[in-house]
């Protein structure tokens, strides 16, 4: 795909968090916003994105609540700080949602479950899956483009099964070429 000469507002961003906008906590969770670190380049690539993109979205699996090593007013401010820098920065994000729950948890909407793109649509009517893009940095985050028909966009140099329609060393090389 010709990123450049297709996008428009009338496309949506969809962004994993961990891993593709802050720094994956190995074996750990981020619980509060002295652990959250932003990516190198992240702050100016939500500028581009801001400008690019009708719509951005993140979508975020966080099991730590579901097992009990923070809460869901936890994740909500580490989102408060996030947003709060992102928007310093001139950039936007339109909506975050959060899957807290267990893998094991048989209701579930964890990704790759399609459930948080169907909630954005829900939301913003206006969201078409078929001219969005998933950014992400795991097999389940591609897996989870893939099954809402999105263009998929992996960062990140980890070594994945599913084969994207792009990969990029980081977030903001992603956002490089949509200058």
């Amino acid at each position: 795909m010709d990123w450049n000469s297709k996008i428009d507002k009338s496309w949506s961003l969809f962004l994993d968090r961990d891993g593709v906008v802050n720094t994956r906590l190995v074996d750990d969770y981020v619980k509060n916003i002295n652990e959250f670190e932003f990516m190198p380049g992240v702050l100016d690539a939500f500028g581009i994105f801001a400008e690019k993109f009708g719509k951005i979205i993140i979508v975020t699996n966080q099991q730590g609540v579901g097992k009990g090593i923070m809460t869901m007013n936890d994740v909500a401010k580490v989102h408060d700080f996030m947003l709060k820098e992102i928007e310093n920065q001139k950039g936007r994000v339109d909506a975050i949602y959060v899957c807290p729950q267990l893998k094991s948890d048989p209701n579930n909407f964890r990704k790759p479950s399609p459930k948080m793109a169907y909630m954005a649509q829900h939301d913003f009517p206006e969201i078409d899956l078929e001219k969005s893009i998933m950014v992400g940095d795991m097999n389940s985050d591609l897996e989870f483009g893939k099954n809402c028909g999105m263009y998929t966009v992996f960062v990140g140099d980890e070594p994945i099964k599913i084969r994207p329609d792009a990969k990029y060393k980081s977030l903001f090389d992603f956002a490089k070429i949509l200058k």
